[in-house]
């Protein structure tokens, strides 16, 4: 008989413990659930935050779509300081002695790398006058990024250091760099032709650019940077094309500033452009090259940074408030190239900077920086003056600056990444 009781009261403790483990695994799904559920809420309002209505729409051939959004409906007016903002549609002045190759007749222009460029969603059509083309942001964007905050924004700390080349600080924040810089006076902006490559990637967290970078203030907390340039990131866009890219922060990217147009910020005034779109072609080893040209500088009337791609396409500002130092004037100016090494497997990545060439290779074989700019405080385009270079390990990443009549200050840059030299 005791045995009997015995086993009836282990059996009623047995129904007990699977109740409460039914009860607690019911409660981890509908927790689970709720999570889920509610991280899908945040990323579809970023989503509608970011995705304005559109007037028009194209469907690109890399399956981009890009909406042609009425100018005043830009995700720049979230911003609260733009709320009563005035467009400005040109800049009131433009850097004197801009090298127009407009003008210059196809016997006269430089050989080398001079070749058209357009953008892939162009193929479909273009968007209206009075409206700017954006890439919509699709779900699986946001979903790649580590949180819905981090969406469209650089890791900290991933800015060129060139006179603290300390070892722990390359390796803490896993990029690395080929550039030429100068610094030591005030910019008013920056000018460079850049050859455009598609750099492989080895994993899809790491990226690949090449870019021209406006600083101001310390390396510290609150670094302000204007950039742009080109870009392979699969982590951004889901995809390994070359993009176009802008990039801005005023807090050494803690909280402020992201890619393109993907918070309020950069005001866009052009149709014919959009950040962060597909760029063709792009260079072949050998065969023929093609570059772009990018400029950036400080408006002297109203103080604003304007950014121009090629010689035709003024693509719209920054506004001066959103900066502390550069609201004044830039301190350093760097051109050249960046990667993430996440050093897979415990080495080095063969992700690969420019065209994946060490600069000695050359023309049609490495990838360049030409005619590079400084603007003056008399919003003249100058040559620029005691120009250094920095690279980390050049065993893996190198460049090697020249000048001459036709490409002025220019340089080679890039590599393969590992190799037997950089293991």
């Amino acid at each position: 008989m005791g045995d009997v009781h015995f086993s009836r009261e282990k059996a009623g403790k047995g129904v007990v413990l699977f109740f409460f483990w039914m009860q607690s695994l019911i409660s981890l799904s509908c927790a689970a659930r709720l999570s889920v559920s509610r991280q899908k809420l945040q990323v579809q309002n970023h989503l509608n935050r970011l995705n304005k209505p559109a007037v028009k729409t194209i469907q690109s051939p890399d399956g981009d779509i890009i909406d042609c959004v009425h100018l005043s409906r830009q995700p720049a007016f979230d911003h609260p300081f733009l709320k009563d903002h005035k467009i400005q549609m040109r800049p009131s002045y433009h850097p004197e002695g801009l090298f127009d190759e407009n003008k210059v007749s196809d016997t006269e222009k430089p050989k080398k790398g001079s070749n058209p460029i357009t953008q892939l969603w162009h193929m479909n059509g273009k968007c209206p006058d009075g409206t700017i083309p954006i890439r919509r942001t699709k779900e699986e964007d946001v979903l790649r990024a580590s949180s819905v905050k981090r969406y469209g924004r650089k890791k900290h700390r991933a800015i060129p250091q060139p006179r603290s080349a300390d070892p722990d600080l390359i390796n803490e924040s896993g990029h690395q760099h080929a550039i030429a810089y100068v610094e030591g006076d005030k910019y008013y902006g920056a000018k460079a032709t850049i050859n455009v490559w598609e750099p492989k990637i080895q994993q899809p967290n790491e990226f690949s650019l090449s870019q021209l970078w406006i600083l101001g203030g310390s390396f510290g907390e609150d670094l302000n940077s204007i950039e742009a340039g080109w870009q392979v990131s699969p982590d951004l866009y889901g995809d390994n094309n070359t993009r176009l890219f802008t990039y801005w922060t005023s807090d050494a990217y803690q909280a402020t500033g992201c890619y393109n147009l993907l918070c309020s910020g950069f005001i866009q005034i052009n149709s014919a452009i959009a950040m962060g779109a597909s760029i063709s072609p792009v260079s072949a080893y050998r065969n023929s090259q093609y570059d772009i040209s990018i400029l950036v500088w400080k408006d002297p009337k109203e103080g604003h940074w304007w950014m121009q791609f090629g010689n035709d396409y003024v693509l719209g500002y920054w506004p001066s408030f959103l900066f502390s130092y550069l609201a004044d004037s830039a301190s350093m100016i760097e051109w050249g190239g960046e990667v993430v090494n996440s050093e897979p497997d415990g080495h080095h990545t063969s992700t690969q900077m420019g065209s994946g060439r060490f600069p000695e290779e050359g023309f049609g074989k490495s990838s360049y920086f030409r005619n590079i700019q400084v603007v003056d405080d008399s919003n003249n385009l100058k040559a620029p003056k005691g120009l250094g270079t920095f690279t980390e390990q050049s065993n893996c990443y190198d460049v090697q600056t020249g000048s001459n009549g036709d490409w002025g200050h220019y340089f080679y840059y890039g590599g393969p990444g590992k190799n037997p030299n950089c293991p």
